[in-house]
């Protein structure tokens, strides 16, 4: 038997990689690029340099990383295989934070862009920017739990209209608005800003890259995770480093300090702002387009933005959910969408609790920065020492990609960027706690909350909170998820009779019901509904097997008959309609004859079911008479 379970496939290559990478982490800026400046003012530039290079430091520890455990969860993976079950489950829910953060803060900014491009600005102020913000977390999480996004093919459309966004962006600020006597104009370094606004900054820099983490779930979905990636990442990053430099050098020439209205005026929308600065030295229909161009394009790049932060969310859930870390449905994905409902029901309730419960702060969107640098810090600190100590507990461990600037470290080779990163994230951390306070009260609570939350888990399993519980490669039948409803193709003779028989076996042990539907094929010729009273006989015949077998091991069925044009997509349509949880298909050995594995009409219902699928393989000697269905 054969079947057909959800699960992440390795569709992405090198240039879906380095789209979704770009797209992810250049996204940040249209929210992060105002409140650094707030805080940073004339040395906004730099700070992004210098962490853009500490970004792309941890960048060298996430790869190996990656390319050495390709499989979805990112930092929590590395740090559960390096470390134990606990520390990896504490990891991944520091990234949670993140997560929310970034849908928060997404959701929050999308209606004050378009608010500013389309000069509506009753939806850029309070309560409607945050019922429009909610709307927005309830509409994309809603249209998650139906179908899952070409994400793949926009991974490559938004990523190049963001660039071309950024790019027009510098190219005419350049020409424009750019100035070197007034970027430097009344800086003083210590008292314009001073030295606590800087430290205050550097964290909150952190929030203009964020992305590695969902980028690093995609290991498991990239089809050669060692090479692709890690080449993927770093070109995604030096482009986004370089032309975030760029665009802050253009903002502050139009909006010079101390005081730059970046984080003031237009905190909420700082690309509309640039935006606008630059067109009023254009003519008026140029300042105008430039205006809604910006603004509906950052909008856009903003809701995919949360999209993709509730697939990473999901992502690091199914991960923590298959490795007994979160309960069991977590870890299992949808056979459509492949994600896990639970995950994104979860999601959308906590994100839109963290936008309404913000709109009650005073400095909302530092407040939420100091958040998110609390845990990406963390997370970043401990996948870097995670790396360190797999080189030395595992140093055989395969990995397509390793860190250069390695130094010996008795047998093993430990990685320079990984000992400098791990440190640098841990010092900004500290920083972060010591000038934050919504870092050191939130985060710490935030912790605390996932550690009941991991002690209730595990107990409810049965299992020691150090315990290593290991997500298997495939599901064995026991642990497949108990079935209700259980679909039959039916026809005559032994083929048909050996298809009801393991449907029934299977329906008794699971407790579920049998559909056993017999599908007449029309002739094109013949109208659909055309009198065909043989082929309703045999119908009728094949049928009245199928509820006496059930009889025979007291299971219910349920028959019906259907007439279609293509058998193949009558099936997969009834399995639709009723919510079908597993097909039984019959395969005859006359097509594996023929250099085909499955019949025609076995493998559209593989390829297109929305269920799991059970092949019946039948030996040679059954009769190819037998085969009706196919």
């Amino acid at each position: 038997m054969a079947r057909k379970l959800p699960g992440l496939r390795r569709n992405l290559d090198a240039r879906s990689l380095f789209s979704v990478a770009y797209g992810e982490i250049a996204s940040s800026i249209y929210f992060a690029l105002g409140v650094i400046a707030l805080h940073a003012e004339g040395f906004t530039p730099v700070i992004l340099l210098l962490t853009g290079a500490l970004f792309l430091l941890v960048a060298l520890s996430y790869a190996e990383g990656t390319s050495a455990l390709p499989e979805t969860g990112g930092a929590a993976t590395f740090v559960r295989r390096a470390l134990n079950d606990l520390a990896g489950f504490m990891t991944g829910w520091a990234l949670f934070l993140d997560y929310l953060i970034v849908i928060a803060l997404s959701a929050l900014f999308a209606p004050h862009y378009l608010a500013a491009a389309l000069g509506m600005p009753g939806i850029g102020k309070r309560p409607w920017d945050i019922v429009a913000a909610v709307g927005v977390i309830v509409v994309v999480a809603a249209v998650r739990l139906v179908r899952r996004p070409s994400l793949y093919a926009l991974g490559i459309v938004l990523p190049a209209l963001d660039l071309i966004v950024q790019v027009v962006l510098v190219a005419l600020g350049a020409v424009v608005v750019f100035s070197g006597h007034t970027l430097t104009h009344d800086l003083s370094l210590g008292h314009s800003p001073s030295w606590h606004q800087l430290l205050f900054a550097v964290p909150l820099a952190m929030l203009a890259y964020t992305g590695l983490e969902t980028v690093a779930n995609l290991a498991e979905e990239a089809r050669r995770p060692g090479v692709d990636l890690p080449r993927s990442l770093f070109g995604a990053i030096g482009t986004v480093v370089t032309l975030y430099v760029a665009v802050a050098v253009v903002a502050l020439s139009a909006f010079p300090g101390p005081r730059t209205a970046l984080g003031t005026t237009w905190l909420h929308s700082p690309l509309v702002g640039v935006a606008s600065e630059i067109g009023s030295h254009l003519p008026h229909t140029l300042e105008q387009a430039l205006k809604v161009f910006v603004g509906v394009s950052g909008a856009v790049i903003l809701m995919a933005a949360v999209t993709t932060a509730m697939s990473g969310f999901s992502r690091l859930a199914y991960s923590l959910g298959e490795h007994g870390q979160l309960p069991a449905s977590f870890g299992r994905l949808h056979r459509r969408t492949l994600v896990s409902p639970q995950a994104i029901v979860s999601v959308t309730i906590v994100a839109s609790c963290v936008v309404v419960a913000t709109s009650y702060v005073k400095h909302d969107v530092t407040f939420l920065a100091s958040i998110f640098s609390f845990g990406v810090l963390g997370a970043f600190t401990a996948a870097q020492l995670a790396v360190i100590r797999l080189r030395i507990t595992e140093p055989n461990l395969p990995r397509p990609y390793r860190a250069p600037f390695n130094i010996k470290f008795g047998r093993a080779e430990i990685p320079l960027p990984a000992i400098i990163g791990s440190v640098a994230t841990f010092a900004i951390w500290i920083v972060s706690l010591w000038t934050h306070p919504a870092a050191r009260y939130v985060g710490p609570g935030w912790l605390l909350l996932g550690f009941v939350v991991y002690v209730g888990v595990r107990r409810a399993r049965g299992e020691s909170l150090m315990a290593r519980v290991i997500a298997p490669d495939e599901l064995a039948p026991s642990d497949v998820p108990r079935f209700r409803r259980i679909l039959v193709p039916m026809k005559l003779g032994i083929i048909g009779e050996e298809m009801m028989a393991t449907a029934v076996k299977l329906a008794a042990e699971h407790g579920a019901i049998v559909e056993a539907v017999y599908v007449t094929l029309v002739p094109l010729e013949l109208p659909i509904d055309a009198p065909m009273p043989e082929k309703d006989e045999r119908a009728a015949e094949a049928l009245e097997e199928a509820r006496l077998l059930g009889d025979d091991l007291g299971v219910k069925v349920i028959t019906s008959t259907l007439r279609a044009r293509a058998i193949g997509s009558s099936i997969v349509h009834h399995a639709e309609d009723t919510n079908a949880d597993v097909i039984v298909l019959g395969s005859s050995p006359r097509w594996r004859r023929q250099s085909r594995f499955f019949s025609p009409t076995v493998d559209y219902v593989l390829r297109r079911a929305p269920c799991e699928v059970l092949i019946v393989a039948f030996p040679q000697q059954v009769m190819d008479a037998e085969l009706a269905l196919e």
